[in-house]
């Protein structure tokens, strides 16, 4: 059950921002839903205030094809830090230009922004989103000259799905021995493929994103591992038995969020492991309130949470 009576007032208003139709279409029409998502991103990014942010599109070379980024650069002087950014989307949907978020780190913290265009599913898995991922890393360290970015600086970092990826290329990267990284940005991470929690079996609400359609995202995502024990911690980062190594990380949620136990449990799991952790949980607010209902006093304190984490650790 959905308790709307604990959603912050101010951002109650938000539940309508996305209508019950598209989240019925990722779960059963991927390519509607990308259309619909487009739509909405566009308008969003048209009424953006003006910004003295550059904002470059590239392809670089992918392990099997090319990989599309968007790079934001601000003003300010190199070497800066750095931050390879994922968007959400439940791993169908979005796509690398992710303006209204990406425009806000690089003002607040005057870092470079490069944000990835990775493979969905259902036409791949989570091992060719994984893979796209750790090469636009490499690529990123590779060319932090060319970019301004100090190597020492990096962050990976998303919300809802592209927090999950960042949480799983964080493993990934450890085991594959690749670059350093300076932290994690997870940001209502979508991390846990059973939802056996009890959040995780209270969010019914059709506008925001729910249990049903999230179990249909995850059977598409994890391909034949779905509903099995061999579900990757690439994939689903709570999946892990081994969270030793990896880099300082920042986790937020909504106290009124499908992930906001199996986000908890995982704060807590890093923290055991010896993991530079911090753990911050909004009352009132649900799965990306923050960012549709952005000027709500909650949303605002929740963004700033998270730029202030991240600015301290590559600011």
């Amino acid at each position: 059950m959905f308790f709307s009576d604990q959603i912050d007032p101010e951002v109650l208003h938000a539940l309508d921002t996305y209508p019950a139709e598209r989240y019925i279409a990722v779960g059963e029409d991927p390519p509607l839903a990308r259309q619909m998502t487009e739509a909405i991103n566009r308008e969003m990014r048209a009424n953006l205030p003006p910004t003295d942010i550059e904002i470059t599109e590239t392809m670089i070379p992918g392990p099997d094809c090319d990989i599309p980024l968007a790079i934001y650069q601000p003003p300010a002087p190199a070497p800066r830090g750095g931050l390879l950014w994922f968007h959400g989307g439940g791993y169908i949907v979005g796509v690398e230009r992710d303006d209204a978020r990406c425009i806000e780190f690089a003002e607040y913290i005057g870092c470079a922004v490069v944000s990835v265009g990775y493979r969905l599913a259902p036409e791949s898995t989570y091992k060719e989103s994984i893979a796209d991922s750790f090469a636009a890393l490499n690529w990123m360290v590779e060319n932090a000259s060319e970019l301004g970015i100090d190597p020492d600086r990096v962050a990976i970092g998303g919300g809802s799905a592209g927090g999950g990826l960042a949480a799983g290329l964080a493993h990934y990267n450890r085991d594959s021995k690749g670059p350093n990284l300076a932290f994690q940005l997870l940001i209502y991470p979508m991390i846990d493929d059973t939802h056996n929690t009890p959040s995780g079996h209270a969010d019914t609400c059709p506008t925001i994103w729910n249990r049903d359609v999230s179990f249909k995202a995850w059977k598409m995502y994890l391909g034949a591992e779905y509903g099995t024990d061999k579900v990757s911690p690439y994939a689903a980062a709570t999946r892990a038995t081994d969270l030793s190594d990896l880099p300082p990380a920042l986790m937020t949620v909504g106290a009124m969020d499908l992930f906001r136990d199996e986000n908890i449990n995982y704060a807590q799991r890093l923290m055991a492991a010896g993991i530079p952790t911090d753990l911050q949980v909004y009352a009132g607010m649900f799965h990306g309130a923050e960012m549709a209902a952005p000027d709500a006093a909650a949303s605002k304190q929740m963004r700033l949470g998270y730029l202030t984490s991240l600015k301290r650790a590559i600011g």
